[in-house]
């Protein structure tokens, strides 16, 4: 496959500057202020942290901004096919992917300007977000945090209109502790004085409290998920409350109860920050709102003419055990409706609690075929993950790649029995594979 030209100019970097993460803000102020320190002439920015759900309440947000007739830039990690998708930039009529040339132009200019310097990757590409948001008009900016808050990259904007933080649970403890209340003050860190804090749900009442007495010491207006403002599903709608009152509204394209969640967040967000909108643009949004590889569902491509005909597939790239809850959750909803057989596709990356993703799952999976990452050097090897799902009390067994497995399900399927529902999951990486093999990437 012929690489794009941004493509090759971010491999470049790679042979040039470390992998991974080194979180500090150092390196990111000296880039940015040579140059010109674009990250302080962006649109209004709303920046999004937490462990779980902040893409969605980016999606959400984007989509309530952009129901109201507003152009939104949008920066969100990682990506799940090209690179691209990290960079929405806004048009009227809705954001689109920064076209090639313009990103490649911008790297360049980025790393010219480093010099040389150590730096990671992540950093360089966050100064590209910034420079390409200051030199394109929009109405807002929308900015997800990429690991943590206080020392993640993205934490440089002086002060942006409304932070979200989403739930917050066990992931990355390498980087940012082995407690949620660890995790959640390393998360709070994006908080600035004065400026709005919207607390999604939180699984965790330390998290949230670690979170809330920050905002408070910071002298931040703090609205709490439950407590400020809410949401709940009844007869067929989604029904969102805050101070302001009801809101009766379409249910989000976005399956599973927990975008409810995620949904009212990013309406308290956007409230928040100060943008007018209101039933109307909410219940559009609702029907707008879009997430690839997330609770996505597969109905057409090349993977899924390899399943039993008539499969339910569904693709997920949640990797940690707060992921594993919520999307076991969104798929009892699944089976409350229609009930099939339930069988796992599952690939994971070392650094995540596999044997408690899995556990998640218990009493519900009939099979797990575990496959191999490919896209990431930290691939579990399959044959041990198929273990740490044993270890979890699931049936399980390691097969070659995605494709052999949807393969094993289509031949031992009996004519005359109801097709099975598929879930496709455990890491970004692997659910990007899966789109780009299927011929569905986001677009």
């Amino acid at each position: 496959m012929t690489k794009s030209a941004a493509e090759r100019e971010i491999e470049r970097l790679m042979t040039l500057h470390p992998k991974g993460f080194d979180l500090s803000l150092g390196r990111i102020t000296r880039l940015l202020g040579r140059l010109g320190n674009p990250q302080d002439r962006l649109p209004p920015v709303i920046h999004i942290a937490g462990t779980n759900g902040k893409g969605s309440t980016a999606a959400f947000s984007r989509a309530l901004l952009e129901a109201a007739g507003l152009t939104v830039h949008v920066h969100t990690s990682p990506h799940l096919v090209h690179w691209h998708e990290r960079y929405r930039l806004a048009a009227p009529g809705g954001g689109k992917f920064v076209a090639d040339e313009v990103l490649a132009e911008a790297i360049i200019r980025v790393g010219e300007a480093n010099a040389g310097e150590t730096i990671t990757v992540f950093e360089i590409l966050t100064a590209v977000a910034f420079l390409l948001f200051s030199e394109h008009p929009a109405d807002a900016a929308i900015i997800e945090v990429g690991l943590g808050g206080r020392f993640d990259a993205t934490n440089v904007i002086a002060r942006p209109v409304a932070c979200a933080i989403m739930p917050v649970s066990l992931d990355h403890e390498a980087y940012l502790g082995d407690r949620v209340e660890l995790i959640a003050a390393e998360k709070a860190g994006i908080i600035k004085r004065g400026v709005p804090v919207i607390v999604g749900a939180q699984e965790s009442e330390l998290a949230r409290d670690v979170i809330v007495e920050t905002a408070e010491r910071l002298g931040a207006p703090v609205l709490v998920y439950g407590q400020d403002f809410m949401a709940h599903g009844e007869n067929g709608r989604l029904i969102y409350q805050d101070e302001d009152g009801l809101m009766d509204l379409t249910p989000p394209r976005l399956p599973g109860r927990h975008q409810f969640a995620n949904a009212a967040a990013a309406i308290a967000t956007v409230k928040a920050a100060g943008f007018p909108i209101g039933n109307r643009e909410v219940d559009r949004a609702m029907q707008a709102v879009e997430w690839p590889g997330r609770m996505q569902r597969l109905a057409a491509g090349k993977l899924v003419a390899l399943a039993p005909k008539g499969s339910e597939i569904w693709l997920d790239g949640g990797h940690n055990p707060g992921a594993g809850l919520v999307i076991s959750e969104a798929l009892a909803e699944q089976e409350e409706r229609f009930s099939r057989q339930l069988f796992m596709i599952c690939g994971m990356i070392s650094t995540k609690d596999q044997t408690n993703f899995f556990r998640a799952f218990e009493g519900m999976v009939r099979h797990v075929f575990t496959v191999p990452v490919s896209m990431s050097e930290a691939g579990v090897p399959n044959a041990e993950l198929a273990a740490r799902a044993i270890d979890a009390g699931l049936s399980a067994e390691p097969v070659a790649s995605v494709e052999n497995a949807l393969m094993l399900l289509r031949d031992s399927w009996e004519v005359g029995e109801t097709p099975p529902r598929i879930l496709i999951v455990g890491s970004l990486y692997l659910a990007g594979e899966v789109l780009r093999l299927n011929g569905t990437p986001p677009v």
